[in-house]
C-alpha cells in the first residue's frame, strides 16, 4: 500500500488550506512534504481568487521539524562555507519557500493545534499570522546538538520578539507554552482546544473579506517600516497610502460608507 500524501491541499472559498498529513511521523517535514508545500505556495501566489493561505496540521504534534530520519542521511560539508551554503540550499528548499511566503503580497496564516518545534517553527515565523490552541507549545531543539536554528530561527525570531525572548528559546533552550508565546509576541491569538478549528476558519474568513490591495500593501509597508527610522517609515506609509487612495476600491468604498452614514441620519 502506498503512503498517503505528506501534505493535503484543499480550498474553502477564497482560502487555500495546506494540511500536514504525517501524524504517525509527528508531521516531520520531509522532502515530499516540502515539495508539495512549495507547489501550494505557488498556486496561492498565482490564483487571483485565493485571498488567504492557511497552514495547519493534525495529531499530537503540529510538526517535529525537519525529517532527520528520512532526509538527513548525507555527509556534512567539511568547511564552514560549505555548511553555510548547505543551509542556504537545503534539498527541502526551506529557505526559498520561507522567502517566497514572506514576499507574496497575500496573508499566510499558520494554526498550531499542538507542539511546534524546529523547522516548523521557522516556517511559522515567515507567516503573517500565528494562531495557537491552548495546548500548543514551541521550542527550538537545535541547541541540544550544540547548534543554532539557521533557517529563520535566529534572524526572524529576533525581529518578531526581540533579543530578550529570543535568548529564552535559543540560548537557554527552553520551550514555551501558548500563553508565554502570546506574551512574547510569537503568536497573535490563542483559541480553546475544543473550538480551535472553527475559530481558525472564522479568523481566515474574516481575513479573506479584507481589501486585497490593502493587505498586500500593508505587508510591504510593515516590513519596510520595521527596518527604517521613524521619519522614513512615515514616508513609506504616506507613499503607500497615496497609491491606495487613488485606486477605484477606496473611492467606491468611501462613497458607499458616506452614503450609508447619510441614510442612517435620515
Amino acid at each position: 500500500m502506498s503512503e498517503a500524501p505528506h501534505l493535503l491541499v484543499s480550498q474553502d472559498e477564497a482560502i487555500l488550506i495546506a494540511t500536514f498529513n504525517r501524524p504517525e511521523k509527528l508531521n516531520a517535514m520531509s522532502i515530499e512534504l516540502m515539495a508539495l508545500l512549495g507547489e501550494a505556495v505557488e498556486r496561492f501566489r498565482d490564483a487571483p481568487d485565493l485571498k488567504v493561505m492557511l497552514i495547519r496540521s493534525t495529531g499530537r504534534y503540529f510538526s517535529a521539524g525537519a525529517d532527520l530520519k528520512g532526509d538527513g542521511g548525507g555527509l556534512l560539508p567539511t568547511t564552514g562555507s560549505g555548511i553555510r551554503e548547505m543551509h542556504r540550499r537545503l534539498p527541502t528548499r526551506m529557505r526559498q519557500i520561507w522567502d517566497e511566503m514572506e514576499a507574496i503580497e497575500k496573508p499566510f496564516v499558520v494554526a498550531h493545534q499542538a507542539r511546534c518545534v524546529g523547522g516548523s517553527l521557522e516556517m511559522s515565523l515567515s507567516c503573517d499570522f500565528r494562531l495557537a490552541a491552548t495546548s500548543a507549545s514551541y521550542a527550538f531543539p537545535e541547541a541540544k546538538f550544540g547548534i543554532l536554528p539557521a533557517t529563520n530561527g535566529v534572524s526572524r525570531l529576533v525581529r518578531l520578539v526581540g533579543p530578550h525572548w529570543a535568548r529564552l528559546l535559543i540560548t537557554a533552550n527552553m520551550p514555551v507554552d501558548a500563553e508565554e508565546a502570546r506574551i512574547m509576541g510569537l503568536v497573535h491569538k490563542i483559541f480553546p482546544d475544543e473550538s480551535f478549528e472553527e475559530d481558525v476558519m472564522a479568523f481566515c474568513h474574516h481575513l479573506a473579506q479584507q481589501n486585497g490591495e490593502m493587505m498586500g500593501a500593508s505587508k510591504v509597508a510593515i516590513e519596510l517600516s520595521a527596518d527604517l527610522p521613524a521619519h522614513q517609515a512615515a514616508s513609506v506609509e504616506r507613499l503607500v497610502n497615496s497609491s491606495l487612495m487613488l485606486g477605484d476600491d477606496y473611492q467606491r468604498l468611501m462613497t458607499a460608507h458616506v452614503a450609508s452614514i447619510g441614510s442612517k441620519k435620515g
